[in-house]
This record gives structure tokens, sequence and C-alpha cells, in this order.
């Protein structure tokens, strides 16, 4: 706690920012003791109902420590898509982490810290298929949810002789490959490590992606105090490898290079 306190003040000062309008921000959720972070309502494995009846994930691992470094209760608040913005603006939550992509459209509205958790369309294939690029697909049976995203981005860079076979939706594309028939699946980062924590013993690899879109926390507009604070977080949490872990288990990869605004 001491140690994320005095980043974040050596971060405030060195950009002349040891004293603003906004400090209170920060203030008023250390003395009140209490953050809220709105997370995902139903979206596995980043935040959804647990076996034991409470919300788990990605996203709410990753509450979990900011309330922890914080040195404030945690109280979770879960939202769908639509709801994580205005819950943000009018104050319903201190912040958002809910698997958000940052675009030109959403930064109008809020802020946005730097990466902190991969989403991605990639190649998936066993550890024993070597592939490395499009061109490596030469010959393969590739299976993909069709007219999906994934199914445009592996039509344009596959080549000619790979067998594209496309499945009425994700759940015949992923029964595809774990039955045998495809070699290759092309799906997005969630839904092969639903594969795997059903199937500990599958072996799925990440070859590459193929489309990045990683998510982002979302600050309320005016709170720098705070976006500072959870960037100075983030980077934390990289280096010391806690959001290296919280990665292998629940998408059951490392985390890859995250991009920082």
């Amino acid at each position: 706690m001491k140690t994320m306190l005095n980043l974040l003040k050596v971060s405030l000062f060195a950009f002349g920012l040891g004293s603003t309008a906004h400090a209170a921000d920060l203030s008023e959720i250390l003395s009140s003791g209490v953050v809220k972070i709105a997370v995902p309502e139903s979206f596995a494995p980043f935040g959804s109902i647990g076996a034991g009846g409470e919300h788990e994930g990605y996203d709410v691992d990753v509450a979990k420590l900011i309330a922890k470094d914080l040195g404030v209760k945690l109280e979770l608040i879960p939202v769908v898509s639509k709801q994580r913005i205005p819950f943000l603006e009018t104050d319903r939550v201190d912040l958002v982490i809910s698997t958000m992509g940052a675009n030109p459209s959403r930064a109008k509205s809020i802020n946005f810290s730097s990466a902190y958790a991969p989403f991605y369309s990639g190649i998936f294939a066993p550890s024993t298929t070597d592939i490395s690029s499009p061109v490596d697909l030469s010959g393969m049976t590739v299976g993909v949810t069709g007219g999906s995203l994934e199914d445009l981005e592996i039509t344009d860079a596959a080549p000619d002789d790979a067998k594209i076979v496309r499945f009425g939706d994700n759940a015949a594309t992923l029964s595809a490959f774990t039955s045998g028939q495809v070699q290759v699946l092309v799906t997005g980062n969630t839904a092969a490590a639903s594969l795997t924590d059903a199937d500990p013993g599958l072996d799925l690899e990440r070859k590459y992606i193929i489309k990045d879109s990683p998510c982002f926390i979302g600050v309320k507009k005016g709170n720098e105090d705070l976006l500072r604070w959870v960037n100075v977080f983030i980077l934390h949490k990289k280096l010391g490898g806690e959001l290296n872990a919280i990665s292998q288990k629940w998408l059951g990869q490392n985390l890859p290079p995250l991009p920082s605004l």
C-alpha cells in the first residue's frame, strides 16, 4: 500500500500535479473506505457468477487488486455493456473494469487507462502444429464462425489452398476443433479460454493474433488523480507479474504486450 501511494506521489509531482482541483476524487475513495467498480454481469471468463454464487473472473480479480492496493473495501457493480459509460458518468461507479475497448467516440465521454487485459481474435492450434503466419495455414483445415469478424480476417489472409470451414455459431466452431473436424481454430481469446477451462488437458495454443482489441479501465472525466493512480497500478502489476498470473488463471496464457495511453 505504502509503495503504491509513494509511486503515485512521485508520478504526480513529476508532472507538476501534486495539487489539483481533482485530487479530492482519490481522497474521497480513501477516506470513505470503499471503491465502487463495475464488472461484467455475465461474460466469462472476465466476469460472471461462479459455482459458489459469487462474481469471479479476470476483471473481478483486477478489481480486487485495486481495492487491496487502495486499502479500501470493494463494492462490485455488475453491468451489461450499455450500462458501462452511463454508470460512470452518473457516479454510480468509480471505475469501469468490464472488457471495454478504447475508441475515439468513447473517449469523448470518459477517460481510459492503459490497457490491463488482452482481448483479441487469433489462430489457435495444438502445440505440435507449427504456425506463425497465414502462409503456414497452407493445406490445413481451418474452422471459423461464418460471418464473424474472424471469418472476414481469415478469408482475407489465408492462402488459397487453405480449407476454411464455416460453422453456424461459435459453439459449433469450438466443437469442430475439439472433435477433430478441423486442424486450426480461428476465434476470440475468451472462447479459446473456455475450451481449456472445460478441458484443462486440451492441447490448445495461440499461434498468432489476427485482430487486437485490448481492454482498458474507464475513469470519469475530470478524475485525473484517480486516472493517474490507476495507470501507476497497472504498470506496477505488469512489472510485478500479478497481471500475468491473472491472465494465466483465466485465459490460460501469458500476458502479451499491452498498449499504454
